[in-house]
């Protein structure tokens, strides 16, 4: 815990605008969208790469936890302060500091939003790939951390596939640059990568150069809608298994669609049990083809209806159902426990029918939808966490869940990360070897452990 002499010597260091102390004021940076809640003991605003490591030595100095937070969006509690300590958050880091459509780049600070970025980019007729939910508030620092990508990944990837370089501060309080302003390098190894989906635990990243994408000249939307999940799931197969990648893949299943029912004026076929929206983007002379060999791959017996737009509030009518899902989920679930799994796609029929198995014998309502192009499926475990025995059933069935996913040789985590809330789970996914490199790579980053303790790695 911080004493009143060092809350002095920081107030000196950034000045008083850019520090709060009082337990009040703090509490809205302890918490993030996992429910989870700690209490920092004081809130740091640096607006510049050289404040951040003013900061992070000062952390050092004074052996204090240091957790670093975009815009609290994150579901796992990866910027819960669970030791006090101090926050950092990027929400002043927010210069978009250049857009370079020559060189297809974008260098912004941290605390730019997902938003922000794509309307600087779309001036140039470009955009970032990665397209989280939560786009039009979370940072991409955030992104970043957590490697969250949204439903363009299954064409144009993650983060990781669209960031060249890095800018940040170890937690021994190093200054590094990663990567290169280029598409090609293979100078030492890649760091890049290894910062981003790191949650804030080997460094603070104040600078990124990102990879930009020409904006595509025309999109179509098609919906479809099947009997039951498993028809749904064998059509995504079918559907990245041909030529042609569709920009966007997202699955919702029938749970999903009697929630959408209750809570929206959504016109659905009264069988429907599982629903598939579908979008691809090219060249306008090329996209009735690139439906049609859609259309063929998602057609099977259970299909009930396939509908495609030719205009924006054809597209914005059939995408309303999906985007009634998640006031319906907060409506009827607003504690629901909401996991992030993937399997690959040809393994996605298996998990749907096996998550309707642990549903039945654990006595939980389960709904899942997602990003199916890529087999990131959101399982829901609609639960009262009032209710201890129900609570007991949820935990045993997210076991199962994480066990099964495993077996299907998938992962616990695609885009959510792991915070707090998975920690028990990644011995589970990782060997005994993998994890003491991780170990030894976290001391080499972090020697004194001061950069956002107990995430990511079981201790």
């Amino acid at each position: 815990m911080l004493n009143s002499e060092q809350l002095e010597q920081l107030a000196r260091l950034l000045g008083d605008d850019k520090l709060l102390s009082d337990p009040v004021q703090c509490h809205a940076y302890g918490y993030d969208n996992s429910r989870r809640q700690g209490h920092p003991d004081a809130v740091v605003f640096p607006s510049s790469h050289r404040a951040v490591l003013e900061i992070v030595r000062f952390c050092n100095r004074h052996r204090l936890p240091l957790i670093a937070r975009g815009r609290g969006t994150g579901t796992t509690g990866a910027t819960v302060p669970v030791d006090g300590g101090i926050v950092l958050s990027s929400e002043r880091l927010d210069n978009t500091l250049r857009i370079d459509p020559d060189n297809r780049c974008a260098v912004v600070e941290p605390g730019v939003t997902n938003q922000q970025l794509q309307q600087a980019a779309a001036a140039h007729g470009f955009f970032w790939p990665p397209d989280p939910t939560s786009a039009a508030f979370c940072s991409i620092g955030g992104n970043l951390a957590y490697n969250s990508a949204g439903p363009r990944a299954v064409k144009y990837g993650t983060p990781r596939e669209n960031t060249l370089g890095l800018r940040a501060v170890t937690g021994a309080g190093e200054e590094i640059r990663t990567g290169s302003y280029t598409t090609k390098s293979v100078v030492g190894y890649d760091l890049t990568r290894l910062l981003i989906g790191s949650e804030g635990t080997l460094a603070i990243i104040t600078e990124a150069t990102l990879k930009l994408t020409p904006l595509q000249e025309a999109k179509r939307t098609l919906r479809a809608i099947y009997r039951d999940i498993h028809h749904a799931a064998r059509a995504v197969s079918a559907i990245m298994a041909q030529p042609l990648t569709p920009c966007a893949l997202e699955f919702i299943d029938g749970q999903a669609i009697a929630m959408v029912r209750t809570f929206s004026r959504a016109e659905l076929p009264a069988q429907a049990g599982a629903l598939l929206m579908i979008e691809v983007d090219g060249p306008e002379s090329s996209l009735d083809e690139a439906c049609r060999a859609i259309a063929s791959a998602a057609g099977n017996a259970g299909l009930l209806s396939l509908e495609q737009a030719r205009d924006p509030q054809q597209a914005t009518a059939l995408w309303a159902t999906r985007k009634a899902l998640s006031p319906a989920l907060r409506n009827v679930a607003p504690k629901k426990i909401n996991e992030d799994v993937v399997v690959p796609v040809s393994r996605m029929p298996t998990l749907i029918e096996e998550l309707e198995k642990l549903s039945r014998k654990h006595q939980v309502t389960i709904v899942n939808f997602g990003h199916a192009g890529n087999g990131n499926i959101h399982v829901n475990l609609l639960v009262d966490p009032d209710d201890t025995e129900q609570m007991r059933r949820a935990e045993h069935c997210l076991d199962a869940v994480f066990e099964l996913v495993l077996r299907l040789d998938g992962s616990i985590s695609g885009e959510h990360g792991i915070g707090l809330v998975k920690r028990e789970f990644v011995a589970r996914e990782l060997d005994p070897a993998s994890l003491a490199l991780m170990r030894a790579i976290k001391r080499q980053f972090d020697p004194l452990g001061i950069l956002n303790p107990h995430k990511t790695l079981p201790d």
